[in-house]
């Protein structure tokens, strides 16, 4: 037995160092699932409690009851100059493996993941340090000038096509953003892991039943808090309620969204995620889930391909109108826009319906069979005791 455990633990040492430099620095080991993470929520960003604070993006997490929501939340950093890089879930080689966040003096590689508030997928513009103090970014940060008055404006441009929210990176479905040359050189610095009061909350967010994505279906009703670990109270961001402006400031303004589609990130309230297994459930199906999991991965295969046809077709006219005035331009751009809304609001459409098949197949298989009901004897056939 002791040679065996010896043999495991020179094979796990050889494989550990077998990995590159830049990803074993962020692979958080023993965290590796088979199954997708779910799609972000959508929510409101508290207000920055005091100045210094900085905003560290909710995320899915996995523990030994599946996936459960790290709500977001204000955290002082460990040290002057430095910012949060966000964890992400990439795939490799069949798996969903975690790469913890980290604080460094550059925001490094996130997985290309559009947390929102800042973190558009590549880089991070929320805010920046200048001569030891922390300035904000009101146009993707939710701060008060009475209380942080260090703050500016400057508009949010998001670069990125996949306009989803996707929480993954690499895999069917996920996103395909690759690191860039400053990223990788940030990935090279110097940086610090969580501190205490991060792993607290993510300690507390695993033992609160109602974040785990088998409960919430995705939803979590509380998705952000003003300070780490508070989950309770008036001060958290809910997630998918209609009544407020619950999507990442930078996403309204890059897709030009009406009003009343800004109310819920334009999705019209479908930003559940396609889960395979209701949370009323007891039994479990493995063959159903992987069916399930299976048709998500498909559907999301499809859309992404259908959008990069459109982004493809929409850069060869860009490249037309190169020669043409402004005012084209404008108007093509303008045209553009609102094709991808209506490419969005067609997927949310599509993955409904995906929902609510799904939905019948698992009360279907829930159903206890019916007994056959006795048959009547008819009017001229009378019983045994009667003849």
């Amino acid at each position: 037995m002791r040679i065996a455990c010896f043999i495991c633990s020179s094979l796990l040492a050889v494989g550990l160092l077998t990995i590159p430099m830049q990803s074993r620095a962020q692979i958080a080991v023993g965290i590796s699932v088979r199954i997708a993470p779910p799609v972000l929520p959508v929510y409101v960003q508290p207000i920055c409690p005091e100045p210094g604070f900085i905003w560290i993006p909710g995320y899915w997490a996995y523990g030994p009851d599946g996936y459960f929501w790290v709500p977001g939340t204000w955290v002082e950093p460990p040290g002057v100059g430095l910012l949060w890089t966000p964890g992400y879930w990439g795939w490799e080689d069949g798996f969903y493996i975690w790469h913890a966040g980290y604080w460094g003096p550059e925001v490094g590689y996130y997985g290309g993941i559009n947390y929102g508030f800042g973190y558009t997928g590549v880089g991070f513009f929320g805010g920046h340090w200048k001569d030891h103090t922390y300035y904000y970014n009101r146009e993707v940060t939710n701060t008060d000038v009475t209380v942080v008055r260090n703050t500016y404006n400057t508009a949010v441009v998001n670069t990125n096509t996949a306009v989803n929210r996707v929480s993954f990176n690499g895999g069917p479905g996920g996103v395909t953003a690759r690191p860039t040359s400053q990223e990788i050189v940030a990935e090279r610095q110097r940086h610090i892991s969580m501190t205490t009061e991060q792993t607290q909350h993510q300690q507390a967010a695993n033992t609160n039943r109602t974040l785990l994505a088998s409960v919430n279906q995705g939803r979590p009703e509380v998705a952000a808090t003003v300070r780490p670990s508070q989950f309770n109270g008036r001060a958290t961001g809910e997630s998918s309620k209609p009544t407020g402006p619950n999507r990442p400031p930078e996403n309204l303004k890059e897709n030009n969204r009406p009003a009343n589609a800004a109310a819920n990130g334009g999705r019209a309230n479908l930003d559940r995620p396609l889960n395979s297994q209701p949370p009323t459930a007891a039994p479990v199906n493995p063959a159903l889930e992987r069916k399930h999991q299976q048709q998500l991965d498909q559907l999301r295969q499809q859309q992404a391909q259908e959008r990069q046809r459109v982004e493809q077709k929409h850069q060869q006219e860009q490249q037309k109108l190169q020669q043409r005035t402004d005012d084209d331009r404008m108007q093509q751009e303008a045209q553009r826009k609102q094709q991808l809304q209506q490419l969005d609001q067609k997927h949310s459409q599509q993955e409904q319906k995906l929902q609510q098949r799904q939905q019948q197949e698992w009360e279907r298989q829930q159903k206890p069979a019916k007994a056959p009901s006795p048959s009547r004897p008819s009017e001229n056939e009378k019983p045994p005791s009667q003849q």
